[in-house]
């Protein structure tokens, strides 16, 4: 029984059954302690210390949920939704609404895959502009699961198989563990390897938006969080303030690299304003926060749990006793690389976090069963993505929940984490597969 394996079940299942995600990551981490030999209270400890991981990205997003609620007082959202009707038209014309969808669709992913390298502010732009737009994808009845796929693509594939913005450090990161671990790579390497893993998610995404998620579905129209319920009044100038301070919000992100800085820069802009009256500031921040208070407390208990989960030392050993079983077998090898990474990679919650330890298990571990260079850098640029995708403590599945669940209307675990499971993961799994074995 390896303890990875056990902490990262126990918090999927946990998980599934819609226990908390918070309380499911820390009941995993103390499986997981417990069966490593940690001992109760050292494996408490190690939780513990290992929460602080995350604490910048937690502060960054109850800003971030600030900004975006003061963003829906301006009025902006209102405007965006008028224009959308105007376009769509009252009469259920189904051409429009089809058009309004592929465009929308369309703009998303462009946003979303430009996040991680154009403009490389990741997931910031997410509490910004999905909450404003909720009421228009109401109106034209998307099925925002098609939506959590197109967002987690786009913060996915681009850093996989692009070597820019944060393709660059991921690239970065592969070619120097691997280095590290005796084998010497050119960065040019890795995207030729990534090709056909990235392919995989293409697939998957165009099976979620044409296939699964075709269909329209019924939401209500719920006010946002933090957004009044009585009909505010706006003027042209607060409509304009607005998009000042979201243009202001992504010029500061990508100067400073600090979303805390961002999201105080567009608060700043809107109060001087006077778009958001300094005395409205206080329930504005409040309310912002309450609405990412869930994906900042997920992202502090996956810091624990990644902690915990190191500590006990099996995944080493779960390296280990995947080599004694696959022999000699290629197939069976790197099918069992490809469980592992997924496991450790799923209990992680980052792929850029999980490279260095993959690419110490890996490298030597695909040397040994005579993989080419190129096969186990797509193993290890795999495995790793495979965990970003789909894992209720990544920030590629956090994120969009975030933003879709402003009006409380959608579940992280059965609308982000399983749709993108099942949309990116088994098609990722299957061609990082088919790389292993022909390249």
């Amino acid at each position: 029984m390896n303890a990875v394996l056990i902490a990262v079940l126990v918090m999927l299942i946990l998980s599934l059954v819609r226990v908390h995600v918070v309380i499911a990551l820390a009941l995993g981490a103390l499986t997981g302690g417990l069966l490593g030999g940690l001992g109760f209270s050292q494996t408490i400890d190690v939780f513990t210390d290992g929460l602080g991981g995350s604490a910048t990205v937690a502060l960054s997003y109850a800003l971030l949920g600030a900004f975006a609620v003061a963003i829906a007082r301006t009025g902006l959202p209102d405007v965006m939704v008028a224009w959308v009707i105007k376009l769509v038209g009252r009469n259920e014309d189904s051409r429009k609404k089809a058009l309004s969808k592929a465009l929308i669709f369309f703009l998303l992913a462009v946003v979303s895959c430009f996040s991680q390298n154009v403009v490389p502010i990741h997931i910031a732009f997410i509490p910004i502009l999905i909450p404003p737009i909720l009421k228009i994808l109401n109106e034209l009845g998307v099925d925002r699961r098609a939506i959590a796929t197109i967002l987690t693509f786009g913060l996915t594939a681009p850093y996989i198989f692009l070597p820019y913005g944060f393709g660059l450090i991921f690239h970065g990161i592969v070619a120097d563990n691997m280095k590290e671990n005796g084998l010497v790579i050119a960065l040019s390497d890795i995207p030729k390897a990534m090709a056909l893993p990235t392919l995989g998610l293409v697939l998957g995404l165009l099976i979620a938006i044409f296939i699964t998620y075709r269909k329209s579905r019924q939401y209500e129209d719920r006010p946002i969080v933090g957004a009044p319920v009585n009909q505010q009044v706006f003027t042209k100038w607060s409509v304009i303030a607005a998009l000042i301070a979201i243009v202001a919000t992504l010029i500061v992100q990508q100067l400073s690299d600090s979303m805390i800085i961002a999201a105080l820069a567009g608060l700043v802009v809107l109060l001087l304003s006077g778009s958001l009256k300094w005395k409205e500031a206080d329930s504005v921040v409040t309310e912002g926060m309450k609405m990412m208070a869930f994906i900042s407390f997920v992202m502090l208990a996956a810091s624990g749990f990644a902690a915990v989960i190191r500590e006990t030392g099996h995944v080493e050993l779960l390296v280990t006793q995947a080599a004694n079983i696959v022999g000699e077998s290629q197939a069976a090898a790197a099918l069992l690389m490809l469980v592992i990474g997924l496991f450790i990679t799923m209990g992680i919650g980052s792929s850029f976090a999980t490279i260095p330890i993959i690419a110490t298990l890996f490298v030597p571990l695909g040397l040994a069963a005579g993989f080419s260079p190129l096969a186990i850098i797509a193993l290890i640029g795999t495995a790793g993505a495979l965990g970003d995708a789909g894992a209720p403590a990544s920030d590629s599945t956090l994120g969009p929940s975030a933003g879709l669940n402003a009006d409380g209307q959608h579940n992280h675990i059965w609308d982000t984490c399983v749709p993108t499971f099942l949309h990116f993961n088994i098609p990722l799994f299957i061609f990082g597969w088919i790389a292993a074995m022909v390249l």
